[in-house]
C-alpha cells in the first residue's frame, strides 16, 4: 500500500480537503449523539479510498474518542466483567477474518461497507428496542463479538452487531455511554494489530492518522456545543438517514 502519508503532500489538495472535511463532521456527530465518528469517517472516505486506507486514518481518532468516552463513567470494572465475552469475541473475529480474507482491501470490501452502513441505518431508523435475556448473554455476546469483528475486518465499521446488542441489554444511560467506549476501544484495538500484521498500518500511516485527530477533536467540541442547541432526535433521525443513503451509493 502506498503511504497515506502522501495523502497530504502538497498535490492532494482535494483529498487532504476531504480527509480533514470528513474528520471534522465524524468528530460532531459523535459530539452531538455520542457515537457514529468511524462509521462516518469510513462511509465518507470509502467515496475515495479502499476500506482498508480509510481504516489506517482512523485508528488513532478512534482511539482516542473512544477512550475519552470510556474513561467518563465510574463502571469500567463492573462492564468489563459482564462484557468480556463480547470483547473476546470481537478480538477473535477481527483476527480470524483479517487472516481469512484479509483487511478490507478486496475487491468487494467498497460494497460490503456500504451493506453495514444501511443496516446500521435501518436499525437506528426503526428505534426498536430488543432485550437481551440475563441467562443468555454471554452465550449471544460472544456470537455478537464475532459477528462484529467479522464486520469490523472487513468493512473497518465495528458498530454491527455490536450497537444493537448493548443497547438490548438494558443499561443504564451512562453504562450504556461507557459500555460503548470500551466496545470501540476494543475494537480499534483488534483492528489496527491486524492492520499492523497485513501491512496497512506502519509508522507513515500512525503519523497520518495522528494528523487526523485534529479535526476530529474540533468536530467533537463543535458538537458538544451544538448538542444543547439542536433537536437530538432530529439529529438523530438525518444523520441515519444519510448514512443508509450513502451506504446505498457505495453499494452501487
Amino acid at each position: 500500500m502506498d503511504s497515506l502519508l502522501s495523502l497530504y503532500s502538497a498535490a492532494s489538495w482535494p483529498l487532504i480537503l476531504l480527509i480533514l472535511g470528513t474528520f471534522f463532521v465524524a468528530g460532531a456527530v459523535k459530539g452531538v449523539i455520542g457515537l457514529g465518528l468511524p462509521t462516518v469517517a469510513m462511509g465518507l472516505l470509502g467515496l475515495a479510498m479502499v476500506p482498508a486506507q480509510a481504516a489506517a486514518l482512523l485508528v488513532v481518532p478512534s482511539m482516542v474518542t473512544n477512550v475519552w468516552q470510556l474513561a467518563a463513567g465510574g463502571r469500567f470494572v463492573h462492564l468489563a466483567r459482564r462484557l468480556w465475552p463480547l470483547l473476546a469475541g470481537v478480538v477473535a473475529g477481527t483476527w480470524l477474518t483479517a487472516a481469512l480474507a484479509g483487511t478490507g482491501s478486496q475487491p468487494w470490501a467498497v460494497r460490503a461497507l456500504g451493506v453495514a452502513l444501511v443496516l446500521y441505518a435501518a436499525f437506528g431508523l426503526m428505534a426498536f428496542q430488543l432485550r437481551v435475556p440475563p441467562g443468555a448473554e454471554r452465550r449471544l455476546g460472544a456470537l455478537a463479538g464475532l459477528a462484529t469483528g467479522a464486520v469490523t475486518a472487513a468493512t473497518g465499521v465495528f458498530v454491527i452487531p455490536a450497537v444493537p446488542y448493548l443497547q438490548a441489554l438494558g443499561l443504564a444511560k451512562d453504562e450504556l455511554v461507557q459500555a460503548l467506549g470500551m466496545a470501540f476501544t476494543v475494537s480499534t484495538l483488534a483492528l489496527a494489530v491486524a492492520l499492523a500484521r497485513g501491512g496497512a498500518l506502519g509508522y507513515q500511516q500512525m503519523a497520518a492518522s495522528l494528523v487526523a485527530l485534529v479535526p476530529a477533536m474540533a468536530g467533537m467540541w463543535a458538537g458538544q456545543y451544538l448538542r444543547h442547541r439542536i433537536s437530538p432526535a432530529a439529529f438523530r433521525r438525518g444523520f441515519f438517514t444519510g448514512l443508509g443513503l450513502l451506504g446505498l451509493y457505495l453499494c452501487f
